[in-house]
């Protein structure tokens, strides 16, 4: 049976995030949360190779204990189970904390054929955790795969990713990382006569730093290299607004008059 990781991430509805100018990160305070897009997408990938072959799917995450009730509507769309790595000592991560955390925590699962994530996060953006874990399991990876598939009788998978003008099909040794594209396919709903089995405490195991022996240099704020050095607003300006009256024809008259003396 293929043993899939799902990489989730919980993050700040984006029209409702704030930055902290002290801190200069994100304040979530004010926010409400919800899975990562790109992440939901990854996970219906997964979740496609678990009814095609049968498949574990765990979901793995990093964050706060309240992250939990949104991480189990990966459980009541098809996923089996959550690792949730939550300890002070995680916060202020980077990506390259975040990597490196993720990785000790699918180490500690004993490892995975298939490790899912999306191709980005909506709040950092940067692209860099699927390279970044793929680099400390030491495995193969595929990024900004449209769709995937796997034989299991040859150890391999192979993802289609879209490029200017057609697509290629990647080929890649199992285990590996795969990264989806973003709304490369529709997420399914939950099924609700699972949901009060997903939503049971015994489906949640929570590790801490202690149960995955990190080493404190490199995870949180001392494994994070990225500093943000300063914040700046970009400048804002009143937009022009020009009524146009007149009859139907005036108007007309009038609006391409105004578009020829903006060319």
């Amino acid at each position: 049976m293929l043993k899939i990781v799902v990489c989730v991430k919980v993050v700040p509805k984006p029209e409702e995030v704030q930055v902290d100018t002290e801190t200069r990160r994100l304040d979530r305070a004010g926010a409400r949360s919800e899975i990562n897009p790109p992440d939901m997408n990854a996970l219906e990938m997964a979740l496609v190779l678990k009814d095609r072959y049968g498949a574990r799917v765990d979901i793995i995450s990093m964050g706060p204990p309240f992250f939990t009730p949104l991480l189990q509507v990966a459980l009541a769309m098809g996923a089996d189970h959550i690792y949730l790595l939550s300890d002070r000592a995680f916060g202020g991560a980077d990506t390259l904390a975040t990597t490196y955390t993720l990785a000790l925590g699918i180490q500690k699962l004993g490892g995975a054929d298939l490790v899912f994530c999306g191709e980005e996060s909506s709040d950092g953006a940067t692209g860099q955790v699927p390279a970044g874990l793929a680099e400390w399991l030491n495995i193969a990876q595929i990024t900004g795969v449209h769709d995937v598939d796997v034989d299991p009788a040859q150890g391999s998978v192979r993802g289609r990713r879209e490029i200017p003008g057609g697509y290629e099909l990647l080929e890649v040794p199992l285990p590996a990382v795969i990264s989806a594209q973003t709304s490369s396919n529709e997420p399914r709903f939950m099924d609700y006569r699972i949901k009060p089995w997903a939503f049971a405490e015994e489906q949640l195991t929570v590790w801490d730093r202690a149960a995955l022996d990190a080493d404190g240099e490199y995870i949180g704020t001392p494994g994070s290299p990225t500093v943000v050095s300063g914040l700046d607003q970009a400048p804002s300006r009143e937009r022009k607004h020009i009524f146009l009256k007149g009859s139907p024809d005036e108007i007309v008259h009038r609006l391409a008059g105004v578009i020829r003396d903006s060319l």
